[in-house]
């Protein structure tokens, strides 16, 4: 029976994204080939435990919750997710994935909301943005930028440009947390009238930096 390595499974509020503040399953997959420099997830880079398919789902289940998001680590570096995002869209679930761009997108099902990330210069693995992603975007989907410094948002900025990106989907713009001051990023978004949207991680602003929220 197919398996995937499961680092934790947990009822928490989504802390980002469009489906913010919303009641969730968190499914926190094992592995990640990136380093990123303001990574909060290493505890899954390694260890974890093989489940099956149904054991996840009864993990699931137990909860009584409409909204699963597969996250990591990276859930997509795990080539056997792909079968279990269609299985969890089949029981009606409705279904998100947080993935850090270097994957290709295009295997997933297309009832999932996909919100990628574009790596920025300050986070070390720029050079692993898989930038045909941005062609599988769907209207329902989102591009987050997690923002480290100046310089990052002004690449941010490039970016958006060069891709045409809220033309294509929402962009998250989020502040790398303890690097950048949520007033002084917002204050750059309206100086520049930027059509983005501003978060913060809501599950840190409630329980500070834990594991399993």
């Amino acid at each position: 029976m197919s398996k995937l390595r499961i680092t934790e499974i947990f009822h928490s509020l989504q802390g980002e994204s469009l489906t913010v503040g919303l009641p969730t399953v968190f499914v926190r997959l094992t592995g990640c080939p990136l380093r990123c420099t303001y990574c909060d997830t290493d505890y899954a880079f390694g260890g974890g435990e093989w489940m099956t398919y149904d054991d996840i789902l009864a993990e699931i289940e137990q909860y009584n919750c409409q909204h699963v998001c597969m996250t990591g680590g990276e859930p997509l570096a795990q080539k056997r997710a792909y079968e279990f995002y269609e299985m969890l869209c089949e029981k009606g679930y409705k279904v998100s994935t947080e993935t850090g761009g270097a994957h290709d997108i295009s295997v997933l099902d297309k009832r999932v909301m996909v919100v990628m990330d574009l790596k920025t210069p300050d986070s070390g693995e720029m050079s692993r943005n898989l930038y045909k992603n941005i062609d599988l975007l769907k209207p329902t989907d989102q591009v987050k930028f997690v923002i480290c410094s100046r310089k990052d948002y002004d690449w941010c900025k490039m970016t958006i440009d060069k891709y045409n990106l809220t033309e294509r989907c929402e962009v998250l713009f989020s502040p790398s947390y303890g690097q950048v001051e949520y007033a002084d990023l917002a204050e750059w978004i309206l100086k520049d009238k930027l059509r983005v949207r501003m978060q913060v991680q809501l599950h840190k602003v409630i329980w500070g930096e834990k594991q399993g929220v």
